[in-house]
């Protein structure tokens, strides 16, 4: 990692095997390092998610049987992990809405 990489702040979540499988955690783990190196991931791996905050977003992780969404939002001097859960449904639940927007709210009290 170099000094200048972003850091990851997991607020809730873990990406390992299992539950993903080794190619879906890799698959996410270098998506994380393109995030923390300051890139910017785009359809159709990343989609903003406005519903949970400004600069946040779901990388999209397609796994063997089962499909995985990391919510995280982009800060100039972090990458804030939210949430891993896996997709069951086209519409993200919205108590994961809710506990994304939760946790948010609690990093930026604590952060200020």
């Amino acid at each position: 990692m170099s000094p200048k990489d972003k850091p990851l702040v997991w607020l809730h979540g873990e990406v390992k095997t299992p539950p993903l499988s080794s190619a879906a955690r890799l698959e996410a783990g270098y998506f994380l390092r393109v995030l923390q190196s300051g890139g910017v991931v785009s359809m159709p791996h990343s989609r903003p998610m406005p519903s949970i905050g400004r600069r946040c977003h779901e990388l999209r992780i397609t796994d063997e049987n089962k499909i995985w969404r990391i919510a995280y939002r982009a800060d100039p001097d972090a990458v804030v992990i939210l949430e891993v859960f896996e997709k069951k449904t086209n519409k993200t639940p919205k108590l994961v809405i809710d506990n994304c927007k939760n946790r948010l709210r609690d990093y930026d009290n604590e952060s200020n």
